[in-house]
């Protein structure tokens, strides 16, 4: 029913042994893309949106397709392969085998409707061989995703979407969407008079040989579901994991940049400190001369008519206070009057520059708490990350996922009910 595929035998690109050319002709190409181009087509936004995110270029992916290809999660396409009957009931030469190509064609009109999530990108009838059958190969697919890509290549997301959940390892999403195409040929089958049998009805008249063979192909096809299973796994673990160490990546930025902030406050602190030193060094220099200075600048402050005594009756004394005594201490009060400002502006200044270095340091104290605060949050993340692993190994990934979002749904309810609470206490205050 499944197979590796191989598009070049499918469009006849090279003919297998036992192809007849001379039916060639009769074979149906529904259609024959290049896959290349149905993955630019499904994946380039999401690819351009999940590049635009990342901080670090050796998380950057430049070609998706590429990627699957070389990887081990997923393949880059699957095929599915019908056929009814057998070269003795159902042969290509036959009439039989026309209703049988008839009846594969009117399956394939209905398969990409009935499948959106597996873009169809080659389909073909076969005529040229013993028993005419379909080769469909198609790339899986999902959208909205919240972990690496939002639309991705996923075989088991794209067969879930359809509504198949795996069970048991036997009832895997793949085995599931098998079997439901299957009874859609089947049907199509009844409807021109052909009735299903189903193998396991017949399977005592095999030879053992056969159904040894029988039962291989079956634990083949279980372990390749299995494996197929375990896959999605590693890379649903690999893209939490990325997850995470993005998360500590941005955490580390957050350390490096408060580092770099905290020496250059420390910088800055220690510029502030030396001015403010060499300013203390200095007041301390005319402190002496600037009391002084106050002293003389309080005296002689006032207005030269009131310092100077009242002239003599002499005309003389008048002549001496007007013409020398009162020009003299004119300049006297002026150069006071300066100095004393000069002293008010450095003092100023002094304690301008007191205030930035309580700042400065206030900055050093406030950024040194932050890089404490940002190591205790990196250490914790790291831990919860190892616990989260364990807890996952112990349990399982199934039953970690059931468990959170179990978690999820009871906090939503919580928050709805505080809402409807919230919304009862307001209408009753008004």
């Amino acid at each position: 029913m499944t197979g590796k595929g191989s598009v070049n035998h499918n469009s006849r690109k090279f003919h297998a042994k036992n192809t007849d050319l001379e039916r060639s002709y009769l074979n149906v190409e529904y259609c024959n893309e290049n896959i290349k181009d149905v993955y630019h087509e499904l994946f380039d936004e999401a690819l351009s949106r999940y590049n635009e995110k990342q901080t670090r270029n050796d998380r950057r992916i430049d070609d998706y397709y590429e990627k699957i290809r070389s990887g081990k999660q997923e393949k880059p396409f699957h095929e599915i392969i019908l056929q009814i009957g057998d070269k003795d009931t159902m042969g290509a030469e036959t009439e039989e085998g026309q209703l049988a190509a008839k009846i594969l064609d009117e399956y394939m009109q209905d398969f990409q409707r009935r499948n959106p999530t597996l873009r169809v990108f080659s389909a073909h009838l076969h005529m040229d061989e013993a028993t005419p059958h379909l080769h469909i190969d198609f790339v899986p697919y999902i959208t909205g995703s919240k972990r690496g890509l939002d639309t991705r290549v996923s075989l088991k997301q794209a067969l879930t979407a359809l509504g198949f959940k795996g069970g048991t390892r036997r009832e895997t999403e793949l085995n599931q969407w098998v079997s439901a195409e299957k009874q859609q040929l089947a049907a199509i089958m009844l409807e021109h008079g052909i009735e299903w049998e189903q193998k396991g009805t017949h399977e005592k008249h095999l030879s053992l040989l056969d159904f040894e063979k029988q039962e291989r192909t079956k634990e083949v096809a279980a372990l390749e579901a299995q494996k197929a299973e375990l896959e999605e796994h590693n890379a649903t673990m690999q893209e939490v994991n990325e997850k995470w160490l993005d998360q500590l990546e941005n955490i580390e930025h957050d350390i490096f940049s408060a580092q770099e902030s905290r020496k250059e406050a420390d910088k800055q602190a220690e510029q502030a400190k030396k001015k403010a030193s060499q300013y203390e060094k200095k007041l301390t220099e005319i402190a002496p001369m600037v009391k002084d200075m106050e002293r003389f600048a309080e005296k002689y402050s006032a207005d030269p008519d009131e310092v100077l005594p009242e002239a003599g009756t002499l005309e003389t004394g008048k002549s001496y206070r007007e013409k020398k005594a009162k020009p003299l201490i004119k300049k006297i009060v002026t150069v006071l009057r300066s100095v004393y400002r000069a002293y008010l502006d450095l003092s100023r200044r002094f304690s301008d520059m007191q205030r930035s270095y309580e700042r400065a340091w206030s900055k050093v104290n406030s950024l040194t708490a932050r890089v404490e605060e940002l190591w205790n949050e990196n250490r914790a993340l790291r831990e919860r990350l190892e616990d989260f692993g364990r807890v996952e190994r112990a349990l399982g990934r199934d039953t970690v996922e059931t468990i959170v979002q179990k978690e999820k749904r009871l906090e939503e309810v919580q928050r709805m009910q505080k809402q409807r609470q919230k919304r009862k206490i307001d209408r009753g205050e008004r």
